[in-house]
């Protein structure tokens, strides 16, 4: 029953990302609106990322399992995103066609590596009866929209069909189901110093993407009135966090 749960949550979390998909192709949303939402996804996303998932991973392994955890997701997260970005997937998630040209496959991967780490999180918060972080489902939620808007907009700017695109996210959505799944699963009888360890793994991968992909894409198309609505992003989290 665990896993279904982690399975189910992982699925809801990971299908805001078709929702943002088809948004992208048939919204016209403006960049600087995409690029609003995204700087309130990254705020609570971060948020989620300190609050929940390194408090936790703290308070199941302490200071060791922690900090080499973060360090190898960071270090993993940045040498996958290097070779996803040399293979032809470095502009996967812009809005104005910079993927024409690029490698699909890389592009794949690319979407795919940036999904897997978020929800394994959520899968691993249910291990024990754990009830699942709320805050971080609804934080990966919102950050997926505008992520996969922006994407989804700049593939049909490049030529890509519709659905090349929704196929793409909607496998995205597979495996982040499937994530949150075998996270339990494989995890369920794992110390306290392996969980932790994998939380804070995922959240050094998901600081990693949010400063080399989200974060920028944000403030070079909406400008720096994205670092105060990513602050504000961070404080609503931070609000939501404490209610629960």
């Amino acid at each position: 029953m665990g896993a279904l749960m982690a399975g189910f949550w992982g699925f809801i979390a990971g299908a805001s990302l078709l929702v943002g998909a088809l948004l992208g192709l048939y919204s016209g949303a403006s960049q600087r609106a995409i690029s609003v939402v995204m700087a309130v996804g990254a705020g609570v996303l971060i948020s989620s990322v300190a609050f929940d998932l390194m408090d936790e991973s703290y308070g199941q392994g302490g200071f060791d399992a922690t900090a080499i955890g973060l360090a190898s997701g960071a270090l993993i997260y940045f040498a996958a995103n290097w070779a996803v970005d040399h293979l032809g997937g470095q502009h996967r998630k812009r809005s104005q066609g910079q993927q024409a040209g690029g490698s699909a496959t890389a592009i794949t991967i690319g979407a795919l590596m940036d999904g897997i780490p978020e929800s394994a999180a959520i899968g691993i918060s249910l291990i024990g009866g754990g009830a699942v972080g709320l805050v971080f489902v609804v934080a990966v939620f919102l950050s997926n929209v505008p992520e996969s808007l922006s994407a989804a907009a700049g593939m049909k700017k490049a030529g890509h069909s519709t659905s090349y695109v929704l196929g793409l996210w909607g496998a995205v959505v597979a495996v982040s189901a499937l994530s949150a799944l075998l996270g339990y699963i494989f995890l369920a009888g794992a110390s306290g110093n392996v969980i932790a360890a994998i939380q804070s793994f995922a959240a050094g991968a998901i600081l990693t993407m949010l400063a080399s992909t989200m974060m920028p894409e944000a403030h070079e198309e909406g400008g720096a009135v994205v670092g105060v609505v990513t602050a504000l992003g961070f404080l609503v989290a931070f609000f939501l966090t404490k209610l629960e």
